[in-house]
């Protein structure tokens, strides 16, 4: 897995470690490392304190290669600049992703609005169906009373 590390001295012994920053999690994503994990790495131990290296791991947390990250960076930026993704694009963006938020919650909230009225709505059909049973059941006695007061 590929990392995005800063070179640590260790100690008056002066082991190299690398503190992991952020790992690739496909092609153009990457993640920030959750809590701050360093690795002892003797690869590294040709750079300087706080450079920044790109780091291939094995599965079992052994450095492959290592690299100074500059290069990559640079050209990130440049990438993202060139297609426009500036501060500026990023706060247009941001703002476009509030404002879906904010229009998601309004909606969520009419539809729960909604439902509350189609309950009420239910709970009052409920009722008058039984006033209308027991109005059909009056009225089923009272033909009865009737018929049976005719036949007599």
């Amino acid at each position: 897995m590929l990392y995005l590390a800063q070179v640590q001295k260790k100690g008056f012994l002066g082991k190299t470690g690398l503190r992991l920053l952020a790992y690739r999690k496909s092609a153009y994503t990457w993640r920030l490392v959750g809590e701050s994990e360093d690795i002892v790495a003797n690869e590294a131990s040709g750079w300087s304190e706080g450079v920044l290296l790109l780091v291939e791991l094995s599965r079992d947390r052994q450095v492959r290669s290592v690299e100074e990250a500059t290069g990559w960076i640079l050209e990130t930026i440049d990438r993202c600049l060139s297609q426009g993704v500036g501060p500026e694009a990023i706060e247009r963006e941001l703002e476009g992703v509030e404002n879906w938020r904010h229009s998601l919650t309004l909606q969520s909230q009419e539809l729960s609005r909604q439902r509350v009225e189609l309950e009420a709505r239910r709970d009052q059909l409920q009722e008058l169906e039984e006033k209308l049973k027991a109005e059909q059941r009056r009225l089923e006695a009272i033909a009865k009373q009737l018929r049976s007061q005719m036949d007599s």
